[in-house]
């Protein structure tokens, strides 16, 4: 009886592998064969092995995977085999195996595998839900064309087929996944894959009980993935009207009887007991709502519950479109601080550091908040940055409750300093154009300086603003090394290109088609213009800016413009040097004879320098520079500039102070940025023998004479996750140094549209931006002096800006704002409170080759200037960024 069950066994053992050992029959020559004693188990060496019916594997990797090597000797019948047919079939990528003997001579046996492989995916198809659906669920299921079909794969399609459905609210949806075979291709299949989305289940109420400390609306709130969100806010007033409607009878009798319930209980009242749909449902994930549980937990912990816990918890369908959550909480005792101890604390006082942490004892206890005092706190201070801004990297702390007494805990953070870190080597990869000095110059985490991690911090965000590397993947790794006290740090970073091109069309107005052509090279490498064995298609990679632009009309309109910036003048301090040169030239002519009748020429070009300082932070830069305006009139008829035939001249002082904080230059999370400048041409009505109130246009304004201020803020604040407030004001001012004198006509400001500027940089014009009204319109006309422009302007914008992509080849965003402005022609008009408001959505994106591109849509509530009506909806366009 033992001998039939173990070879019942061993029967079974074969079969569950779906393949079979046969010796002394070639299963393609079944006539054929070797004769193999069963009963009298020998051992052969093996001779050869050969792989049959094999499409696309590898002979001698099946071979390897099976365990069998030429030269071995095994037992026949015996184990080698089965075993081989098992780590065959385990691989899954085999449909059917048998081993059998060809030939034996002797004691060698020669071995043949014949396999059946199994079919390899050539497409496959989804059908039941929409075109984006279907694109996600192909992200997620990874199938790829030439994929062996193996059970695992097929079930594991289904599962994650399954799952995304889930994530989308499909709680009851069917996925079939069906193997059928290619008619076309040898051992090929393709997958259908069937979708029965069924209804979508969402959550009709979420119903607390053991809750005495918190309603069950503020719990609600806390389930940021599950909670159901109020679709309005009910005022009290209508409670008593609600009376009236024909609502179930405990509903009205609630309602009479509480004329004076509050908001909240009142809200409770409906999402408990009223099937009303008062509040939004909300689609039920399973991943959210184990995070919301926990988050639950959280908020009751940060309100000094410290045991609160979840009793249990059910999900139940009401329907087959809506489900409940039922959750019972115990809330425990609340408790609260007591005494707090340090110890291990050398460096720092008891109070310093109680300082920091600005817990006091009857305060509300709060693990979390201890935590992140302790550790990283991104609203202040904390104990870990007091200790690793000083080197201290291997400093650690850990909070012990060492007593609990009632309602209170008493609290001991045991603290070990370590030893002050060194860095020893700093190691920079991924910068495959940038030369390493460039990146080098800008580390504060230098070999032989003391660990900071506020300097690591900084870092950071110097190189991401370069512009030279994507901002999301600038990342540093300390690497520890405390028995030698020191630190090495891996400045890992990934490259894109900030170089742009611009070739582009446009109607001009008056000038008609302009053509635009204009490269920027904001890498550039002039030392290597003469090296072409270092160019890396270019000759980039010293951080030098270099700009070229044209602009042409035929005969009508002609621009050229250069600029180059060093920002490491001399390679060994951040003083920047700029230089820019710029031409231009408007011609008025005669359609029919194609004379010219007159023209305005202009010519400029400007030098700066500018460092950065330490003080009042080293976040500021000064900069200076001087700059000449050259101005060519001849019968230039013009509405705006009050004399036609003339020149005049411009020669400024430029000083800018500011001070930039912003993390990245692209979508800014935080900082700020504050420049103020000015710039001061010299008082010729000091010196000049001129009767500035009897002369002509002309000679008033050969030399210019003027001041002009412009203040520019930003602020930016992340609210919540990735969304962003942005907040920004604007002023600028035009004056002159003496009653005697004049503003001219140039140098003035515009207001109003995108901002672009167009043909208007001829007159040296600033063009402000204010959506929601058309370009420019916002400009006031001197009819004493026939010149157009504001001395005088303000701006106030606010912004919510949410990312929709920060990839390294496009940053693009949504942003909501309301923004208002002025302009004035004198400062006796000035008022800061008579702006045109307007609101409006947008859209930003960024491309490395082409820079950035924004619509808007926008409400212009207020008149137009020299209108009777508002400015109303206005679509604008930009590109580039735009300063105010």
């Amino acid at each position: 009886m033992k001998k039939i069950l173990l070879l019942l066994l061993a029967v079974m053992a074969i079969n569950e592998v779906d393949a079979q050992v046969v010796f002394g029959r070639d299963q393609a020559n079944p006539s054929g064969g070797v004769s193999i004693n069963y009963s009298s188990p020998k051992e052969y060496e093996i001779a050869d092995i050969e792989v049959r019916g094999v499409q696309f594997l590898d002979n001698n990797a099946l071979i390897s995977l099976s365990g069998l090597r030429v030269g071995d000797k095994i037992k026949v019948p015996g184990d080698e085999i089965t075993t081989a047919i098992k780590k065959l079939w385990n691989q899954g990528i085999i449909g059917n195996v048998t081993i059998f003997a060809s030939k034996v001579e002797g004691d060698k046996i020669w071995l043949v595998i014949e396999l059946t492989e199994r079919p390899r995916l050539t497409k496959y198809t989804i059908e039941g839900v929409n075109k984006t659906k279907k694109g996600e669920i192909e992200d997620k299921v990874g199938l790829i064309r030439g994929k062996v079909l193996t059970d695992v794969v097929i079930k594991n399609t289904e599962l994650a087929v399954t799952k995304y459905m889930e994530s989308k609210g499909y709680l009851n949806a069917k996925v079939r996944v069906v193997q059928q075979n290619d008619t076309i291709l040898r051992n090929s299949a393709y997958l259908k894959i069937t979708i029965d989305k069924g209804q979508k289940v969402k959550i009709r109420n979420i119903r607390f009980e053991g809750n005495d400390e918190f309603t069950s609306a503020k719990l609600r709130s806390k389930l940021k993935g599950t909670g159901m969100v109020p679709k309005f806010s009910l005022p009290t007033e209508i409670i008593e009207t609600t009376a009236k409607l024909a609502w179930p009878p405990n509903m009205v009798k609630f309602i009479k009887g509480s004329k004076k319930v509050s908001k909240e209980e009142f809200r409770e009242y409906l999402a408990t007991h009223v099937n009303l749909n008062f509040f939004k449902s909300a689609k039920f994930v399973k991943e959210d709502y184990e995070t919301d549980k926990d988050a639950l937990i959280g908020f009751y912990n940060s309100k000094g519950f410290r045991d609160a816990e979840i009793v249990y918890d059910s999900i139940y369908d009401i329907s087959n479109k809506y489900m409940n959550i039922n959750i019972k909480v115990d809330e425990g005792n609340k408790y609260y601080f007591r005494n707090i101890a340090w110890s291990g604390n050398y460096i720092y006082t008891d109070e310093q550091l109680q300082r920091i942490l600005g817990i006091e004892k009857g305060d509300v206890y709060d693990l979390d908040l201890v935590n992140k005092k302790l550790n990283f706190n991104p609203n202040g201070a904390d104990i870990s940055s007091l200790y690793m801004d000083d080197g201290y990297l291997f400093f650690n702390i850990n909070p012990v409750e060492v007593g609990v007494s009632q309602d209170s805990i008493d609290l001991e953070l045991r603290i070990y300093e370590g030893a002050q870190a060194t860095i020893d080597k700093v190691v920079i990869s991924g910068n495959d154009k940038t030369n390493d000095h460039v990146i080098l110059r800008e580390l504060r985490t230098r070999p032989g300086d003391k660990f900071s991690r506020a300097e690591l911090i900084r870092t950071q965000r110097e190189l991401s603003q370069l512009g030279y590397f994507d901002p999301e993947q600038v990342n540093p790794v300390p690497v520890p090394d405390p028995v030698n006290e020191t630190v090495d740090i891996e400045w890992q970073l990934v490259e894109r290109s900030n170089d742009q091109i611009e070739l582009s069309g446009g109607w001009g107005g008056a000038f008609g088609f302009v053509g635009t052509f204009g490269v920027t090279f904001n890498n550039f490498s002039v030392r290597n213009i003469t090296k072409p064995e270092h160019w890396r298609g270019l000759p980039v990679g010293d951080g030098q800016s270099l700009s070229l632009r044209f602009q042409a009309n035929g005969r009508n309109f002609q621009s050229y413009s250069f600029s180059f910036v060093e920002p490491w003048l001399g390679g060994r301090k951040p003083n920047s040097f700029g230089l820019s040169f710029s031409k231009s030239i408007q011609r008025s002519i005669n359609r029919v004879t194609n004379e010219t009748l007159g023209w305005l020429k202009v010519t400029g070009i400007s030098a700066s320098l500018g460092r950065r300082v330490r003080w009042p932070d080293d976040f500021f830069t000064v900069s200076t520079g001087i700059s000449y305006q050259r101005y060519d009139l001849f019968q230039f008829n013009s509405r705006s500039l009050g004399f036609s035939t003339g020149d005049a001249n411009s020669i400024t002082f430029n000083t800018t102070f500011a001070r930039n904080s912003i993390n990245q230059p692209m979508y800014p999370q935080n900082g700020s940025s504050i420049s103020l400048s000015a710039s001061f041409t010299p008082p010729y009505s000091l010196w000049r023998d001129l009767d500035y109130e009897n002369a002509s246009a002309g000679e008033r304004y050969k030399w210019l004479e003027y001041h002009k201020w412009n203040f520019d803020s930003k602020y930016f604040l992340t609210l919540t996750g990735k969304l962003v407030l942005s907040a920004r004001a604007h002023f600028g001012y035009l004056g002159t140094y003496t009653s005697k004198t004049d503003v001219g006509p140039f140098e003035r400001f515009q207001l109003g549209g995108s901002g672009l500027t167009g043909q208007n940089f001829l007159l040296g014009t600033d063009v402000v931006g204010l959506r929601g009204y058309p370009d420019n319109s916002i400009t006031p006309f001197d009819t004493d002096t026939n010149i157009e422009g504001g001395t005088l302007f303000n701006k106030y914008v606010m912004e919510l800006r949410y990312p929709i992509s920060l990839a390294q080849s496009a940053t693009i965003y949504a942003l909501t704002f309301v923004e208002g402005g002025n302009n004035w022609d004198r400062f006796s008009e000035f008022n800061p409170y008579n702006i045109k408001k307007a609101a409006g959505v947008g859209l930003r994106i960024f491309m490395p080759a082409f820079g950035l591109m924004g619509i808007d849509w926008a409400y212009g509530f207020d008149r137009v200037p020299g209108t009777f009506d508002n400015a109303g909806p206005q679509f604008h366009f930009s590109i580039g960024q735009q300063i105010r």
